[in-house]
């Protein structure tokens, strides 16, 4: 098939957009926290890209996409992206490498997802070993099993059991939130969970980063068609209609709940409504999207609080809003999908029985345990041997400081500019100079 060049620009847009994700993730996780965590936050996120942008490269796409070994994984028949620099390597209607840079983009988010749960407590080097070890273990094989089609001798959940995951329902966030779940488990709660307030340190970087997260979505479905045509337009529509019914839904059950409509509410319901809306986006009509949405981001916005009635902290409630938002959505396609959008296939209220319903429900069942499971070992391994966790006093005295010897704001500049001082950061040199002259004069 000959390459299409409107096709290979929309894909390669698509790929920055998803790229943007990560540092839209880093500003939303980041206004999250307190303020003697921001830095170490973002950097979780950010140190994604550079890891796992060199194992995909290295190994990573070979074991995602060449070729089928036991429906569950690739081989190694295409590492260092051998062969793939020709012209005659194409993927449809696309170069291969533009698929390659494209499927790159979701390897590198997933990961980052995960950091949300454990913030404020983990060591940089665990985090980073951490995201090299489920990466390879978990996310390469599952994104196999979700996406790799070759007519039945693919991966067993998308293309022998034939659940639909159309962007990352299945092999991004339910996923993610299984493994958030593990970690916020291994690593264990916060000094003064429950006890001391917790609260987001910058709002406008809360929404920040949701605006960034909802415009690289757009990448993330629409380009998932991987060409520029109806189901892209299709999944484009549904998601923006999806994410705003979800953001109503979230704040209806806010305001009902606490009395009031927030702004972290309305960023949370936005994500909840892309993540919700990433499998079935391609199932669903606009209409049954609107529904999708309102009841993504009513269930997400209860489901944040059941951390509190089981007791475990996931920081910034990537399991109510990941795990939940990401089964729902896929869950939901047995229910609304139906033969008239791309994905061809008829839920219950379209006549199509529950057929489809258990195929979703088997395939993110046994993706969230498998994610569990591995990543609960590996964070015990990890913090048995090269720590994952900070100390109770390092904690205190904020990861920011401990693991990354800096601070996102510089207080003492703004105070003593306050004081009618100069707030211009001082050099080391020009501190020693200081000193000695103010010592002189006493």
């Amino acid at each position: 098939m000959e390459i299409n060049a409107g096709d290979t620009a929309w894909v390669l847009v698509s790929a920055a957009l998803v790229f943007l994700m990560t540092p839209g993730l880093a500003f939303f996780y980041g206004g999250m926290v307190r303020v003697k965590s921001v830095l170490n936050m973002m950097m979780m996120s950010a140190i994604t890209i550079a890891v796992v942008t060199i194992i995909w490269v290295l190994v990573g796409y070979s074991l995602t996409f060449a070729g089928d070994t036991g429906h569950v994984i690739g081989n190694f028949s295409e590492v260092g992206l051998k062969g793939l620099i020709s012209p005659d390597a194409v993927s449809g209607t696309i170069p291969t490498l533009a698929f390659v840079a494209f499927q790159l983009m979701f390897a590198i988010i997933t990961p980052a997802l995960i950091s949300g749960a454990i913030a404020d407590r983990a060591t940089f080097r665990g985090w980073i070993a951490f995201v090299v070890g489920w990466t390879c273990l978990v996310y390469f094989p599952v994104a196999h099993s979700v996406w790799f089609l070759d007519d039945g001798a693919g991966g067993w959940i998308g293309d022998n059991l034939k659940a639909i995951d159309f962007a990352g329902g299945t092999a991004v966030h339910v996923n993610a939130g299984a493994a958030a779940l593990a970690l916020a488990l291994v690593l264990g709660r916060r000094v003064g969970w429950r006890k001391d307030p917790m609260r987001p340190h910058s709002l406008p970087l809360v929404i920040l980063g949701a605006g960034l997260l909802w415009f690289g979505w757009f990448g993330f479905n629409a380009g998932s068609a991987l060409s520029a045509g109806t189901t892209a337009a299709v999944t484009f529509v549904n998601t923006q209609v999806a994410t705003a019914a979800a953001v109503i839904g979230w704040l209806i059950v806010e305001r009902i709940r606490h009395g009031k409509a927030t702004t972290l509410g309305m960023a949370s319901g936005a994500v909840a409504g892309l993540v919700a809306i990433t499998p079935s986006c391609g199932a669903v009509t606009p209409v049954g999207a609107i529904i999708l949405g309102v009841l993504a981001g009513a269930i997400c916005c209860f489901a944040v609080s059941l951390k509190y009635k089981f007791g475990y902290d996931d920081s910034l409630d990537v399991v109510g809003v990941h795990l939940v938002g990401g089964l729902f959505g896929s869950l939901a396609i047995g229910f609304l999908g139906t033969a008239a959008a791309p994905s061809a296939v008829n839920g219950l209220f379209y006549g199509g029985g529950v057929s489809q319903l258990g195929k979703q429900a088997l395939a993110n069942v046994v993706v969230a345990v498998y994610s569990f499971t591995v990543a609960f070992i590996l964070g015990k391994v990890i913090d048995k041997t090269i720590g994952f966790r900070v100390s109770e006093d390092e904690e205190v005295t904020g990861v920011d400081q401990v693991e990354h010897a800096e601070t996102a704001y510089d207080f003492l500049a703004a105070g003593s500019g306050l004081r009618g001082h100069s707030s211009v950061a001082r050099t080391p040199a020009a501190e020693t100079e200081t000193s000695e002259k103010e010592g002189a004069h006493a």
